[in-house]
C-alpha cells in the first residue's frame, strides 16, 4: 500500500473541504440576517459564473466518467466518448432550457413544479421516485469511489468506500450548496492539472513515446476490431450505445434534481447562460482523457489481460511515480466527491421539502429544515455506503437509474408549454416505470429479440411516455400550458 499517496490526498481534501467550510462560516457570522434553509440548499440563489460553471460540470461528472469510461473504452473503443458528449448536450439543454425554467419559477425542488402543474398526486409520486433515483446515483458514486481509491492505494473496497464517504459528507454537510460551490472551484483546477500531467507522463512511457501505437495495436489485439478506433463505432453501437446515452443523459439529468438544484442556485438566468461556455468543456474534456487512457490500457497486452474493469487503473498504478499518482487520485476524487456531495444534498432536499415539510411538519422553521437536511445527508450517504459494495457494474445500473426520470422531462415540457392533464401524466409515469422494471428484471427483451429487444431502458421509457402523453393530451381535455396560464414569458 502506498501510504504516501493516501496521506497526501486525504490531507489535501481535508484542507480544502474544511478550509472552505470555516471561511463560509466566518462570512455567515458577519452577515446581519440569520442563515436560512434556502441558503443551505441553494446557496442563497447567488452563485456567479465562476462558481456555478464548475459546479454544473462537476455535479454530473462522477464515477461513470472514470471507471465507467475506462470499461467502455476497453469493450467498445473510441465510441465511448459519446457518454461524455451526451453530457455536453445535456448541459446545453439545461443551460438554455430546463435550468432557466426552474430558476424563473423560484422553486426549491423539481416536484414543486409538478405539484403546481398537475396537483399533489403526481407530485408525490415523482418526489419519491426522484429522491430514490438520485440516491441510486449516490450508491453508484460510492462504488466508483471505492474502485478508484482501492486501485490507486491498495486498500480493500470497504476501507476505500468508508474513507471516500466521510470526505463526501464533509464536502457538503457544513454549509450546503455554498460549500459545494467553493470546493468545486478549487477541485476543478486540481482535477485538470492532475489529468493533464498524468496523461502526458503515461504517453511518454508508451511504445514510441505517444499514443500513436493504439491505431495498430487495438485492431490486432485479441477481441479487437477496426471499428474500435472510430468515435462512430459500428451501426449497432451507434444506436444502442451512442444514441441511447444521449436519450438517457439528456432527458434524465437535464430535469433531475441533481442538476436542477445547481441551476436554482444561480444568481439569475443570464448567469446560467454564460456558465455553459465553461461548464460544457470542463465536463466534456474529462471524457477525452479517460477514453485515451482506457484505449492505451486496452492496447497493451500486459494490462489488457486484467480485463475491462482493472486494465486502466493497473496501468496507471504501474506507470506513475508517487507524486503524479497523488495528483491523479486527487483529480479523480474531485470528480467523484463533487457528484457524491450533490447527490446526497439533492436527495435530502427532496425528502425534506417535498415530504417532511409537505406532509409531516408543514410548520417547520428554516433552522429546523436546514438541520433536517444535514441529518438526512448523513443518513442517506451512510445507507448508500452500506449497499454500494454489492451493486452490479456501474454502467449496467446507470441506464436503469436514468430511465426512471426520462418521462418526467416530457411531463414538465408538455405541462409548461402545451397542456396539463393529471390523469394522462400519471398514466404515462405508471406505464413507463412498470416497463422499466419489466425490461430489466424479466426475459421480455430477449423474448422479443431483434432490434426492439436490443433497445436499452431509456428508449423504452422515452417511447412509452411520449406516445401516452401525445395521444392522451390530444384525446383528453386539460388545462393550458403553465407558462401561458400564469402569464409567464417562456424566454427573458
Amino acid at each position: 500500500m502506498n501510504y504516501g499517496v493516501v496521506i497526501a490526498v486525504v490531507i489535501y481534501e481535508l484542507v480544502v473541504i474544511l478550509g472552505c467550510a470555516v471561511w463560509l462560516k466566518i462570512k455567515e457570522k458577519k452577515q446581519a440576517a440569520a442563515p436560512t434553509d434556502e441558503d443551505f440548499a441553494l446557496g442563497g440563489r447567488n452563485m456567479g459564473v465562476i462558481v456555478l460553471a464548475p459546479t454544473i460540470a462537476l455535479t454530473v461528472l462522477g464515477s461513470a466518467h472514470i471507471t465507467g469510461v475506462f470499461e467502455m473504452s476497453y469493450n467498445m473503443g473510441a465510441i465511448a466518448i459519446w457518454f461524455s458528449l451526451a453530457h455536453v448536450i445535456m448541459i446545453v439543454v439545461a443551460c438554455f432550457g430546463t435550468g432557466l425554467w426552474v430558476r424563473r419559477l423560484g422553486v426549491v425542488t423539481v416536484p414543486q413544479i409538478i405539484k403546481d402543474m398537475y396537483g399533489p398526486g403526481v407530485a408525490i409520486a415523482i418526489s419519491c421516485v426522484m429522491a430514490g433515483q438520485v440516491w441510486g446515483v449516490l450508491t453508484l458514486e460510492c462504488q466508483g469511489l471505492g474502485i478508484v481509491v482501492s486501485s490507486l492505494t491498495g486498500w480493500n473496497i470497504t476501507q476505500a468506500v468508508i474513507v471516500g464517504g466521510i470526505l463526501g459528507i464533509l464536502y457538503v454537510v457544513f454549509a450546503g450548496m455554498k460549500q459545494v460551490g467553493a470546493v468545486n472551484v478549487i477541485n476543478a483546477t486540481i482535477m485538470y492539472i492532475g489529468l493533464i500531467i498524468a496523461t502526458i507522463y503515461v504517453a511518454g512511457k508508451l511504445p514510441g513515446g505517444n499514443f500513436d501505437f493504439i491505431e495498430e495495436a487495438i485492431p490486432n489485439s485479441e477481441g479487437g476490431a477496426e471499428f474500435m478506433l472510430s468515435i462512430f463505432g459500428n451501426a449497432d453501437l451507434m444506436i444502442t450505445f451512442a444514441v441511447g446515452n444521449i436519450i438517457a443523459v439528456t432527458f434524465c439529468q437535464s430535469i433531475s434534481q441533481m442538476l436542477m438544484q445547481t441551476m436554482m442556485s444561480a444568481k439569475d438566468e443570464k448567469t446560467i447562460k454564460k456558465s455553459v461556455w465553461l461548464a460544457a468543456p470542463l465536463n466534456g474534456m474529462f471524457g477525452v482523457f479517460a477514453v485515451i487512457l482506457g484505449l492505451a490500457a486496452r492496447a497493451l497486452p500486459e494490462y489488457s489481460q486484467y480485463g475491462a474493469k482493472l486494465a486502466a487503473t493497473n496501468m496507471l498504478v504501474d506507470m506513475l511515480p508517487m507524486w503524479i499518482a497523488a495528483l491523479l487520485l486527487a483529480a479523480l476524487l474531485a470528480a467523484i466527491l463533487s457528484t457524491f456531495a450533490m447527490t446526497a444534498l439533492t436527495s435530502a432536499t427532496i425528502w425534506v421539502h417535498d415530504i417532511y415539510k409537505g406532509y409531516i411538519n408543514p410548520d417547520a422553521d428554516e433552522k429546523k429544515l436546514a438541520n433536517m437536511t444535514r441529518i438526512l445527508i448523513i443518513v442517506l450517504a451512510a445507507a448508500a455506503l452500506a449497499v454500494s459494495v454489492a451493486l452490479p457494474e456501474i454502467l449496467n445500473a446507470i441506464n436503469w437509474v436514468f430511465a426512471w426520470i426520462v418521462p418526467v422531462f416530457w411531463i414538465v415540457v408538455f405541462g409548461l408549454f402545451w397542456k396539463r392533464n393529471s390523469k394522462v401524466a400519471g398514466t404515462a409515469l405508471a406505464v413507463s416505470w412498470i416497463f422499466n422494471v419489466i425490461w430489466s428484471l424479466t426475459p421480455l427483451p430477449a423474448s422479443i429479440g431483434g432490434f426492439i429487444g436490443g433497445l436499452t431502458n431509456p428508449y423504452v421509457t422515452l417511447i412509452l411516455s411520449l406516445v401516452i402523453l401525445i395521444i392522451g393530451n390530444l384525446a383528453c381535455k386539460g388545462e393550458p400550458g403553465y407558462f401561458k396560464a400564469q402569464g409567464i414569458k417562456p424566454q427573458q
